[in-house]
């Protein structure tokens, strides 16, 4: 199997670790293949759009999600290493508004497999960190919302000692209690 799939405390939410082929040389391995995704995880998603994003340390982004046309996010490290978020958002859910975080890196080559219906978040923990990430639906800007990174009712435990760099959007989030969610 090429994958090591691990579940999270929130259900849908999995770690996905390759196997990775090193030598003196270096590492190959396969950070995508359907068939094998498939195999691993039960899901058959279609993804429609890669995304890829370079921040400097203290850079946080998110906690993004889209209210129509949510998307499932298949996300990863290759340069540097952040701590990545997702949030439950399904008011249906036993675990809504609860979250889960996970280090990934270019060391650990760790994937993350966020499902529709969650936000989702990472912050820099390195000097820099290029990030990627395979999406099931296209950006649509007028549905994306931004649920406030330090939201209180959240408590997330961000592993950040000052007040990281957001964009506007996200430092205009809102909380939980009054965000669009899903059902």
């Amino acid at each position: 199997m090429p994958y090591t799939v691990t579940p999270t405390a929130l259900a849908g939410v999995l770690i996905l670790e390759p196997k990775v082929f090193g030598d003196a040389r270096g590492f190959f391995f396969e950070s995508f293949n359907q068939r094998d995704f498939v195999q691993a995880t039960g899901l058959d998603v279609k993804f429609v759009q890669d995304n890829h994003s370079r921040s400097t340390k203290g850079v946080l982004r998110g906690l993004h999600y889209q209210i129509e046309h949510p998307q499932g996010k298949l996300v990863r490290v290759t340069q540097g290493d952040v701590f990545d978020v997702a949030v439950d958002l399904r008011r249906s859910s036993p675990n809504f508004g609860q979250w889960v975080g996970v280090v990934l890196s270019a060391e650990n080559h760790r994937q993350l497999w966020v499902p529709p219906g969650f936000a989702h978040g990472f912050v820099v923990t390195s000097d820099s960190a290029e990030f990627l990430y395979k999406t099931t639906d296209y950006w649509y800007p007028e549905h994306e919302r931004s649920l406030l990174w330090n939201d209180p009712s959240l408590s997330i435990d961000w592993p950040i000692l000052h007040h990281p760099q957001v964009a506007s959007k996200d430092a205009a989030g809102t909380v939980l209690a009054v965000s669009e969610v899903f059902e």
